[in-house]
C-alpha cells in the first residue's frame, strides 16, 4: 500500500471536518435551510477578503471569475494593462483578448516580481488604459507580486480598475482588499480555502459596479449584476454547488477560529521552513525575488530532470507535488504549503525530496533539509 499525500498548489487537502459537513444530506438551494448557511459563508468570505464590498460566490473554476471580471466591466476595444510574469499572467492576456480588449503587457521575467514603476510607466504611456490585471501569486513561478505597492500606484487613478487574481494567494498572504484599493479580487475554492474545486469568489468595489453600468459585453451565466441581486437575498442566480457552499462555511469557520493573523503567520512559517530546507539540501528556490508563502518552486539540480523528480515523488513516495510549466518544464518542481497544511506536511515533503534525489543519483546528505526545516518549525518553550 502506498499512502498518498497531496502537496500540490491546487487542489489541496480537505480537512475531515469539512468533508463531514459536505456529507450532510443535500438541501435545496431555494429552501429556507440553505439561507443561513449561505449568509454565514458570504459574511465570513468578506472577513477573509478584509472588505466591505460585495463578495460573490460563483459555481465555477477560478478562471470563471477571471472571465467574469472581463466581460462584466469593459467594452470591446478598450485598453487594459496585464502584468505577465508566468502562465497565469498569460491567461489574463488571453481572456482579455478573447473579449476584444486591447492589451498592453507589463512583461516581467519569470521568477521576478513586477516593479510597480513599470505599471506606472505603462499608464503614463497610454492614459486610455482602463484597468490593470495581475496575479497576487504567480503559481507557475512561485512569485508573490506586491499587491499593496501596485495598488498605491493606482490609488489616484479614478478611471482605472485594479483587478487581482488571488486564487493561489488568499489565506496564505495578508491581502487587504479595501485598504489596498483592489476593485476586483478573485479566489478559488481548491487552494487556501481547503475545499474541492468548483467555487470561485469575486469581491467587487463600488467603483467597479459603476464601471459595469457602461459595459455592453454579452454575458449570461456570469451575469454579476444578477448575482449581486441574489446575494442580497442569500441566493445565487443559478443552481449553485450546494455541498461546496456548505463546506465553504465550515472551512471559513475553521480559519476564523484560528484567527486571521495566525493563519498568515502559519503560512509564512511553513514557507520559511521550506526555503531553509531547500538551501540546506544544496538546492535553490526558483524565484529570484519575492517567493510566495503558497508554493515553493525549486530548481532541479544540474543533471537531474525536474519532471523525473516530480514523477518519482508521486510514484515511489505517494506525494503529489507539481512539475514545471512551459519553459520551466523539467527545470523546476513545486511543493505547496497551502490551506490545510502544517508542520509535518513540510517535514514529509522535504524528506521525500531528499530520498528522491538520493535515489536519482544526486549527492545529498540525508536529513540535511529535514534538520533545517525542524529548526524553523520546532515549537520552542517560552518559559
Amino acid at each position: 500500500m502506498l499512502k498518498r499525500y497531496l502537496l500540490a498548489p491546487g487542489p489541496t487537502p480537505v480537512p475531515p471536518e469539512v468533508l463531514l459537513r459536505m456529507a450532510m444530506p443535500i438541501i435545496h438551494h431555494r429552501a429556507p435551510d440553505f439561507i443561513p448557511i449561505f449568509e454565514s459563508a458570504k459574511n465570513r468570505l468578506k472577513w477573509l477578503y478584509q472588505t466591505n464590498n460585495d463578495a460573490l460566490i460563483l459555481t465555477s473554476s477560478g478562471t470563471g471569475a477571471m472571465t467574469a471580471s472581463v466581460n462584466n466591466f469593459f467594452n470591446q476595444g478598450e485598453h487594459v494593462a496585464v502584468v505577465n510574469g508566468g502562465k497565469f499572467g498569460e491567461r489574463w492576456t488571453k481572456i482579455c483578448q478573447a473579449y476584444g480588449l486591447q492589451v498592453t503587457e507589463v512583461t516581467v521575467p519569470w521568477g521576478q516580481a513586477v516593479n510597480p514603476a513599470d505599471v506606472a510607466g505603462a499608464l503614463e504611456k497610454d492614459p486610455s488604459i482602463k484597468a490593470v490585471f495581475m496575479q497576487a501569486v504567480e503559481t507557475s513561478t512561485g512569485v508573490y507580486h506586491d499587491v499593496e505597492a501596485v495598488g498605491a500606484v493606482l490609488k489616484d487613478k479614478k478611471d482605472v480598475l485594479f483587478i487581482v487574481d488571488a486564487i493561489s494567494a488568499l489565506v496564505a498572504h495578508d491581502l487587504k482588499t479595501d485598504a489596498w484599493g483592489v476593485d476586483l479580487m478573485i479566489g478559488g475554492s481548491q487552494k487556501g480555502l481547503m475545499l474541492p474545486p468548483g467555487l470561485a469568489f469575486l469581491s467587487v468595489s463600488a467603483k467597479a459596479w459603476e464601471k459595469a453600468e457602461g459595459s455592453k459585453m454579452p454575458h449570461f451565466y456570469f451575469n454579476l449584476k444578477k448575482e449581486r441581486d441574489g446575494l442580497k437575498k442569500n441566493q445565487t442566480n443559478f443552481t449553485p454547488a450546494v455541498s461546496l457552499i456548505v463546506g465553504l462555511d465550515a472551512a471559513l469557520g475553521m480559519l476564523e477560529e484560528e484567527g486571521l493573523g495566525a493563519v498568515f503567520a502559519r503560512h509564512a512559517r511553513l514557507a520559511n521552513a521550506m526555503r531553509h530546507a531547500v538551501s540546506a539540501m544544496g538546492l535553490e528556490i526558483y524565484p529570484i525575488q519575492s517567493p510566495s508563502n503558497s508554493v515553493t518552486a525549486i530548481k532541479a539540480p544540474e543533471g537531474v530532470d525536474g519532471q523525473e523528480i516530480y514523477k518519482t515523488l508521486r510514484e515511489k513516495y505517494g506525494i503529489t507535488a507539481a512539475g514545471g510549466q512551459d519553459k520551466l518544464k523539467g527545470k523546476v518542481f513545486r511543493v505547496a504549503h497551502l490551506g490545510y497544511a502544517g508542520t509535518f506536511d513540510v517535514i514529509t515533503a522535504v524528506s521525500a525530496v531528499e530520498m528522491t534525489l538520493k535515489g536519482l543519483g544526486h549527492p545529498i546528505k540525508l536529513g540535511s533539509g529535514v534538520g533545517a526545516a525542524e529548526e524553523i518549525l520546532i515549537e520552542k518553550r517560552t518559559s
